[in-house]
């Protein structure tokens, strides 16, 4: 899943004014490489000294969605091999995060159909974020061995009650009515009208793409806030789980399911995941809690869960880890989380 040397993973144009990146790697659901953040951070500069482009637009190309992700095959082999290789990489992710959130011109992300992770990161802290009735927006990181990052875990820990929390913990995908409940997204336009949106910006600016959103529908996580909040209060993984148990054993059907994906998940994520929300919702802002989460992968980037993650779901696809430790209840938290240096900085 590395670039092809002859292949660049982004494109770029300028269309009325409009500044136009395209993630262009279809073949990976334009999985993230560390060639494509380099070209990202390049095609930026060239945007903002431009003076014929007056604000930006994210996209993905090929007909799966925005963005799957980081390029887990490339961090599957570091991790194996040279896991501060997969540091460096995280680094200027992130640094490439806050820089698209404090770009000097509008931005606006197409999160159409798949954005999970890295994507995420890419296009959900900008000036206006689109989501279509095919989003599913997600941070699935603790399937893998993982912890939400990007500036994930900044969002997850300020959705409405517990959300965050249940999100972050299941690694669940959104809808897009789900993404702009919980401030993943900012509105809602149908995909049929996507290729308005470049013009649409480039004639009359972002409240002019906002003219184009329609209501969104029900969003599902909204009827389940209520067995959420009550579920995931706390700071007890293990607690979490029973309550979960017990909320199904009362008839919320969709509990036990969540409980299930919690203990699918590496136990160690869930347990470090848990506390970085945590201490996300005391940060101040997105750059501290990006280097939260930078200190978080650092702690993770040769560990025996990342490696075994991505080799069940990725490699091998057998879609059965076997996690160390297996059990959730047999976490030692307190050293797990004393190994992590939370105050990293970018």
């Amino acid at each position: 899943m590395s670039d092809d040397a002859d292949d660049l993973p982004i494109a770029t144009e300028t269309i009325g004014g409009v500044g136009v990146l395209t993630l262009d790697r279809p073949g990976t659901i334009n999985a993230v490489s560390e060639r494509m953040l380099e070209l990202i951070d390049l095609a930026l500069t060239a945007f903002e000294h431009d003076p014929a482009v007056g604000a930006v637009v994210i996209r993905g190309a090929g007909p799966r969605g925005f963005c799957a992700g980081g390029d887990i095959t490339q961090i599957h082999r570091n991790g194996t091999t040279d896991p501060a290789r997969s540091i460096a990489m995280w680094r200027r992710e992130y640094l490439g995060v806050l820089r698209l959130s404090r770009f000097a011109k509008p931005i606006v992300s197409l999160l159409d159909g798949v954005a999970m992770g890295a994507g995420v990161g890419l296009g959900g802290h900008v000036s206006l974020r689109v989501v279509t009735e095919r989003s599913a927006v997600g941070m699935p990181e603790t399937l893998i061995g993982l912890t939400p990052d990007a500036g994930g875990s900044h969002l997850l820990a300020r959705t409405p009650g517990e959300l965050g929390t249940h999100l972050a913990l299941t690694g669940r995908a959104m809808t897009g009515a789900d993404a702009i409940l919980t401030g993943f997204a900012d509105v809602l336009v149908p995909s049929d009208r996507l290729d308005e949106i470049v013009p649409t910006l480039g004639r009359g600016g972002l409240e002019a793409v906002r003219a184009l959103a329609t209501p969104p529908p029900p969003a599902p996580l909204a009827e389940a806030a209520s067995w959420i909040d009550a579920a995931y209060e706390g700071d007890d993984a293990v607690a979490i789980v029973r309550r979960l148990r017990a909320a199904a054993a009362g008839g919320v059907q969709d509990a036990g399911g969540a409980a299930d994906d919690i203990e699918a998940a590496s136990p160690t994520s869930v347990v470090l995941t848990l506390e970085a929300l945590r201490r996300a919702r005391r940060l101040p802002d997105l750059e501290a809690v990006l280097g939260q989460e930078l200190g978080l992968v650092s702690a993770l980037a040769d560990s025996a869960d990342l490696v075994e993650g991505i080799r069940a779901r990725v490699v091998d696809k057998d879609r059965r880890p076997r996690w160390t430790p297996a059990r959730l209840a047999d976490v030692d938290a307190p050293a797990v989380i004393d190994r992590v240096d939370w105050a990293t900085r970018l």
